[in-house]
C-alpha cells in the first residue's frame, strides 16, 4: 500500500475547492451562524496536547454555548467522568474545534479558535441550573466559523434512519470486559440511569 506523502500529490487526486466552500468562512458570528449556532445543544470539542488528541461531546438542554460577543463564545463544563482530558488539553495548548449538530439538520456548524478556563463567578452564575453551576467555563476566542458539507451527515442518514439501538453493547459490558469482570456489567447499567439524573447539572 503506497500512502500520500505531500500536498502536491494530495490535491492532484482532488478538484478545486468550490467557491462557497471558501466563501462561507468567516472570522467571527454573523447573525445567521449566531442563530445557527444557538439552535444547537450538541457539540463536538475536539483539543490537542502533548498525550494526543481528544473529542469530547457537549450537551444541555437548551443552547450548548453562550455567545458572548461575535468574536467570543464560552462553554460550561458540565459534570461528567473527571477524566478533564479536554480541559488539561486545553491548559497546555489552547486549539480547539467545536462541531455543532442540530437535530433533523444535515449540516453542521464549525467554529475554530482558541480556548482557555475560566473559574469566574459572574460568569458560572450564568449557567447556573437547579442550583448548581458547572466548575469551569471555556472561553473559545472565534478565529474561523464555517458550514460542513450536508454529505456526510445525509450519507449516513443520521436523522432518518431510525437504527436500533438496542443491539449495541452496553456501558457495563464493555467496562466488564476490559477489566474480566471486576468493574461493570448489569448492575452497572442498571444503576448508571439514576446515577445521571443526580448528576446532571
Amino acid at each position: 500500500m503506497e500512502f500520500i506523502e505531500n500536498i502536491t500529490q494530495l490535491e492532484a487526486l482532488y478538484g478545486e475547492p468550490g467557491s462557497a466552500s471558501l466563501r462561507k468562512v468567516t472570522r467571527r458570528l454573523t447573525p445567521l451562524y449566531s442563530d445557527w449556532i444557538r439552535a444547537s445543544r450538541l457539540c463536538v470539542l475536539s483539543t490537542v496536547g502533548p498525550e494526543g488528541v481528544d473529542g469530547s461531546p457537549r450537551g444541555d438542554d437548551g443552547p450548548v454555548v453562550l455567545e458572548l460577543d461575535p468574536g467570543t463564545l464560552a462553554l460550561p463544563d458540565w459534570r461528567g467522568n473527571n477524566r478533564l482530558d479536554s480541559l488539561r488539553n486545553i491548559v497546555r495548548d489552547g486549539r480547539v474545534s467545536l462541531m455543532f449538530f442540530v437535530p433533523g439538520s444535515n449540516n453542521v456548524v464549525r467554529v475554530i479558535g482558541t480556548a482557555q478556563l475560566t473559574a469566574d463567578e459572574i460568569l458560572r452564575e450564568r449557567f447556573e441550573k437547579r442550583g448548581r453551576r458547572p466548575s469551569t467555563v471555556i472561553v473559545v476566542k472565534i478565529a474561523e466559523v464555517y458550514s460542513q458539507c450536508a454529505r456526510a451527515l445525509i450519507r449516513a442518514g443520521i436523522w432518518t434512519r431510525g437504527d436500533e439501538s438496542s443491539s449495541l453493547p452496553t456501558v457495563g459490558e464493555i467496562l466488564a470486559e476490559i477489566t474480566e469482570g471486576e468493574e461493570g456489567g448489569a448492575q452497572y447499567d442498571q444503576e448508571w440511569g439514576e446515577r445521571a439524573a443526580k448528576t446532571m447539572w
